[in-house]
């Protein structure tokens, strides 16, 4: 009894600490103002990339939804200038610098799905999570240097806001055999 009787005064003294409610605070304004310095379209001309339109989905779902401020987008995989795509096994038919390529490719891909669903890739505040999965044998260990040709680019392209939680997997087939896909969540100016 003691003990109950010491605890409702110091929650007491700690409920007065805290002063205002949360009702009683203004909420903070969202920043709709875009750095004039940051510029990623510009930073993928220096790189040598051009966007072109994304490619249509192949089934029942869309490129991005958008839900608040965060905008998900579908797994891509790696198509190349030609139309086609990087397709194989890493550990059986591709190489890691042949894996880390088709990676980047796909970076392209989201790249040019965030410009249409956007419109500017000043927009992009930050690239929160990607998920790469990669075609591999059962014996293949470096997926994470695989899907490093993804991060790579995003860093390239966004700077520090391209730096993203990500899980790269191994998977034991992919549609169409490709080499690699990814799908990215991406927070978003309003």
């Amino acid at each position: 009894m003691r003990t109950f009787s010491l605890i409702l005064p110091l929650l007491a003294l700690a409920f007065a600490a805290c002063g205002e409610t949360g009702a009683d605070r203004p909420m903070a304004e969202a920043s709709t103002t875009i750095d004039p310095a940051y510029q990623p379209e510009q930073r993928l001309q220096e790189l040598g990339i051009t966007l072109s339109e994304p490619s249509a989905p192949v089934a029942n779902y869309v490129n991005a939804v958008r839900t608040g401020n965060l905008l998900f987008l579908a797994g891509k995989g790696p198509k190349q200038a030609d139309g086609t795509y990087v397709s194989g096994k890493l550990g059986q038919d591709l190489t890691v610098e042949e894996g880390y390529q088709a990676a980047r490719l796909v970076g392209i891909s989201q790249l040019a799905v965030l410009k249409a669903e956007l419109g500017d890739l000043r927009k992009v505040k930050r690239v929160v999570k990607v998920l790469g999965m990669v075609n591999a044998t059962p014996d293949f260990e470096q997926q994470p240097a695989v899907v490093n040709g993804f991060s790579d680019l995003m860093v390239e392209v966004f700077g520090e806001r391209g730096k993203h939680a990500r899980a790269a997997v191994g998977m034991g087939s992919l549609p169409s055999n490709i080499a690699v896909e990814v799908e990215m969540v991406v927070e978003v100016e309003d």
